[in-house]
């Protein structure tokens, strides 16, 4: 798992009858600082998110245990917005 912002949005007006329905969000990584980092994933959105919301994505096997990715061919599910972050000061320190 991982934290990460939601980018943007890919399009798709052709896809497997699986994914019919599924919405696909880009979703950039984020450092427990909340910084962007360069790389990037498409994930399918299991729980509504929206463009600037932080959230939690899920990969590999683990993308394919939402009720909605169940047996789907999903390689990353957004499974949860994320509404608060706690890090002690002392391990965001200790990286520097």
């Amino acid at each position: 798992m991982f934290l990460g912002k939601v980018i943007g949005t890919v399009w798709s007006t052709r896809k497997d009858e699986n994914l019919i329905g599924a919405k696909f969000l880009i979703v950039r990584h984020l450092d427990l600082e909340m910084k962007e980092k360069d790389n990037f994933v498409v994930a399918v959105d299991s729980v509504g998110a929206g463009e600037g919301e932080t959230v939690l994505v899920a990969t590999g096997s683990s993308s394919r245990q939402t009720s909605f990715t169940q047996n789907k061919p999903v390689d990353a599910v957004i499974m949860a917005i994320v509404d608060k972050l706690d890090v002690p000061l002392k391990d965001l320190l200790k990286k520097k």
